[in-house]
């Protein structure tokens, strides 16, 4: 029997020494693997693990709501499993009926496990909508404003992430590759769900050696490498947009945009135009304009778009081998990928009945303002009143911009109870801080969007100190709760990775993929598609036919 794991960094494969102790080795298959999760068993990290759970001082003593200011500055009460349970259970109790749900913030956003059951954000949002629902957060602080921006240009970021040109394609078609901020190498070496093969660094030497011509503009010189020659253009952080729209200039001026093209495929040209070229703000968007604010020599700003109208380049040229646009090549390994979009695994989440949220970076101001308004999106909406974050996956202090701000904004709520395997920032200021798992300590079943693979993720050492899965916490708590069947319905960890599998299996067979049945796949470990592997041009079917195939922006 082969016995894997995954992480977000990758496949490995797990050896025992003479005595059956486990270390972490590279997946054979992946000859540009990444080192970083290699130490994940190493005793560095475990002595960092939460063992026991933890109860803030005066949060037990004195009940919800004692003492916020001493979050973070008190030492922790380990308590018995039963009585942390009952406190927690209590308090989402209490909220949800005294205040009602809307007051409690279902808190999870980071990568968590790569495993797709014991993933926490499926786990903490079902548990949440069946007691009851809870206020979400939506968005990304990777990807800022494209999230709720590209949905009206293109399409969402879900869909073009999973769709870019794959790097074969390049290799062979792309001649000119114009990037702003690089590829850089320590973002593609990761995967929400788990890498399979790390593919960036090879498909960017593959391009280099075709012959492709790299340009890389932004502040950072080494963030792209092919193992060859690229031009680096430095230009101030945060000006894209400027040089951007000299080059869209450059290109209008002499007549080199494809107006056939904006014609048929395009709405708003017109509009973009005026914005352009100053007609309505007197301002046109010159190289010489951009020079003032990115930096950039005007000169090469007019060179470099006229090389980008004569080659196949990746910009402009939607739908065309080795021409168009992407969205972050490097930002994981997704990006290029040429394996099969499959359905794969996953946990329902339910229905949530609260239909209040944040945008994911506004929690500062959203426990700071309650009631006061916000715009997203072209709509206006109120923040919540929050009085319980519960939170699991993720850990807010590494993400957040303003610390000082949400150090503040976090004694506001009654209650902060946090699943956690280590000590982290979020844990220490907690006031309730339950010990899980990490993935080496459970079964899962470790799958990404077009990554080609699913791995069998069997247990490897037992829980460290007293950790518990997710699942089973939320299934005690749901028990107290008196919606224990709703939250499990009935299923162990090993029934609900028989059924997700399966259910993925079923999906599966829909675009020609024929997986074997869970008992085969859990005992050979590892599941390859790559047979299935195609080359991909992103928006390629639009291109050929945008009434048949249409974007659907509003």
């Amino acid at each position: 029997m082969n016995h894997y794991t995954a992480s977000h960094w990758g496949i490995y494969e797990v050896e025992r020494d003479a005595s059956g102790a486990p270390s972490l080795k590279p997946y054979s298959g992946d000859p540009d693997y990444s080192r970083i999760g290699l130490h994940q068993l190493d005793d560095d990290l475990m002595r960092l693990r939460v063992r026991r759970p933890a109860v803030r001082q005066s949060w037990l003593r004195d009940g919800p709501g004692a003492a916020p200011e001493l979050r973070g500055r008190e030492p922790f009460v380990e308590v018995e499993w039963d009585r942390a349970l009952d406190l927690v259970a209590a308090e989402v109790d209490r909220v949800r009926k005294t205040h009602g749900n809307a007051a409690i913030f279902g808190g999870s956003y980071g990568w968590a496990s790569a495993g797709r059951f014991h993933h926490a954000q499926s786990q903490i949002h079902r548990f949440l909508n069946m007691a009851g629902g809870y206020v979400r957060h939506q968005d990304s602080y990777s990807l800022g404003a494209a999230r709720t921006l590209m949905p009206h240009i293109v399409a969402s970021m879900d869909e073009l992430n999973a769709s870019h040109t794959s790097w074969d394609v390049m290799a062979e078609h792309t001649k000119l590759f114009v990037t702003f901020g690089g590829v850089p190498a320590k973002n593609s070496e990761i995967t929400n769900g788990g890498v399979g093969e790390h593919r960036i660094p090879r498909g960017l030497r593959a391009m280099a050696e075709a012959g492709c011509r790299f340009v890389n503009i932004g502040p950072v010189r080494d963030n792209l490498d092919t193992g060859g020659e690229v031009e680096w253009i430095p230009t101030r952080p945060n000006t894209d947009t400027a040089m951007l729209l000299a080059i869209a200039w450059v290109l209008r001026d002499k007549g080199l945009h494809d107006k056939a093209f904006l014609a048929r495929y395009c709405v708003g040209y017109e509009i973009f135009e005026r914005y352009l070229t100053g007609a309505d703000d007197g301002v046109a968007k010159t190289p010489e304009w951009a020079e003032k604010i990115c930096g950039a020599p005007a000169a090469r700003i007019v060179s470099l778009a006229r090389e980008m109208a004569s080659n196949r380049a990746m910009l402009g040229q939607v739908g065309i081998p080795g021409g168009g646009f992407g969205v972050g090549y490097g930002a994981t390994n997704i990006m290029g990928s040429p394996h099969p979009r499959v359905p794969g695994p996953t946990l329902s989440q339910g229905t949530n009945a609260v239909s209040a949220f944040i945008p994911v970076a506004r929690i500062a101001d959203m426990l700071l303002n309650p009631g006061a308004s916000f715009t997203y999106n072209g709509g206006t909406y109120a923040y919540p009143d929050i009085h319980m974050v519960y939170w699991a996956g993720g850990n807010p202090y590494h993400h957040h911009q303003d610390l000082n701000k949400l150090l503040r904004a976090w004694r506001k709520p009654e209650s902060i109870v946090v699943h956690e395997q280590f000590w982290t920032p979020t844990a220490k200021l907690a006031d309730v801080v339950l010990p899980a798992t990490t993935s080496m300590e459970r079964d899962d079943i470790g799958f990404a969007t077009r990554e080609g693979h699913y791995v069998a993720m069997r247990q490897i050492i037992p829980p460290v100190g007293e950790a518990r899965d997710d699942y089973a916490i939320f299934a005690a708590l749901a028990e107290r709760l008196g919606v224990a069947e709703a939250f499990t319905e009935g299923r162990d960890t090993r029934a609900w990775l028989e059924h997700i599998y399966e259910d993925s299996r079923s999906k599966a067979v829909g675009i020609g993929i024929h997986l074997p049945p869970f008992a085969d796949f859990w005992e050979q470990g590892l599941i390859r598609l790559a047979e299935h592997d195609r080359p991909v041009v992103m928006l390629g079917d639009f291109r050929a036919d945008p009434e048949a195939n249409p974007l659907r922006p509003p």
